[in-house]
């Protein structure tokens, strides 16, 4: 009987063992044998080194090629008739000192900013023909205006942006020296400085545009007249039925006139005082005309040169 009991425990426990393939999906903790290298990375191929020679080779080749671009682009732009030029142009008085002051009903007419807006006219003409152009006076807050009465202010400065003087010979001298200077700093074969007012006289009496120049300067006295024949056809044109009476005369008492390096044209447009000549001045529409013949002149003036 005990034996058969140790028998049966015996059989029981052999049946309670767990299967071999029980133990397959335990994971094995040690660290897996390599069976292969990892393949190494290639070595970059050494970089050429590139002699002095080719560098300069390079160099020339990027240079040439940009000058060829340059000159594409020079070749494709047409050239304009004052491209080239240099232009200094100066409305008369300014800052504290409004000039001739002439009278339109209630309201005032000051020679600065009448003056002021038809030189800014020409500038813009000259500018897009081509020429440089220094406004040796500026007014920063006022451009080509359309109204017909113009407000009187005293913000004006002088090239570069320098207060302008109440004194005349200071204020002369200040316009002379900055166009001088500027001159002598560029070298264009063609340079002009042209000032530019409005005359007071009696009221009663009329005037046309007219020039002033300095009798020693042949070149100015050209430009001059390139400008008032210009004035004479555009009248003859425009208002047939009456003779123009501008004329070209040397005033060599004048400040500007006489210190001024480059060639010098001083033009009165009209008497500020005198009803007929105001509506000169008075609708944009005109202010445009004398600027543009005065443009017109001036291509003449540098096409004849």
């Amino acid at each position: 009987m005990p034996n058969r009991l140790f028998i049966g425990l015996l059989l029981l426990w052999v049946f309670c063992l767990p299967y071999a393939e029980g133990f397959a999906n335990v994971p094995d903790r040690r660290s897996p044998k390599r069976t292969a290298r990892v393949a190494a990375k290639p070595k970059p191929a050494p970089k050429r080194r590139v002699s002095h020679k080719e560098k300069r080779a390079d160099a020339k080749k990027t240079a040439t090629k940009a000058r060829a671009a340059k000159k594409a682009v020079v070749k494709s732009a047409p050239r304009r008739p004052l491209d080239g030029t240099v232009f200094y142009l100066a409305s008369g008085h300014g800052g504290p000192d409004p000039g001739a002051l002439g009278k339109y009903g209630r309201y005032l007419l000051p020679e600065d900013e009448y003056a002021y807006d038809v030189t800014v006219r020409l500038a813009q003409l000259l500018k897009q023909q081509g020429a440089t152009v220094f406004m040796m006076v500026q007014d920063l807050n006022d451009g080509i205006r359309n109204d017909a009465v113009l407000k009187l202010d005293r913000d004006e400065v002088a090239y570069p942006r320098q207060p302008i003087p109440l004194n005349q010979t200071a204020r002369l001298n200040q316009t002379t020296t900055a166009v001088n200077r500027l001159y002598a700093r560029h070298k264009a074969a063609y340079q002009r400085f042209i000032t530019i007012h409005v005359d007071s006289r009696s009221q009663g009496e009329k005037i046309d545009v007219f020039f002033y120049h300095h009798s020693g300067n042949k070149a100015g006295k050209q430009l001059a007249k390139h400008i008032h024949k210009r004035f004479k056809a555009n009248y003859k044109r425009y208002q047939p039925d009456r003779p123009y009476s501008g004329n070209v005369t040397t005033r060599n008492t004048l400040y500007v006139v006489r210190n001024s390096h480059p060639p010098t044209v001083f033009i009165e447009l009209g008497n500020i005082q005198n009803p007929l000549d105001q509506r000169r001045f008075l609708l944009a529409s005109n202010r445009l005309a004398l600027a543009n013949w005065m443009m017109q002149g001036i291509v003449d003036d540098y096409q004849a040169r």
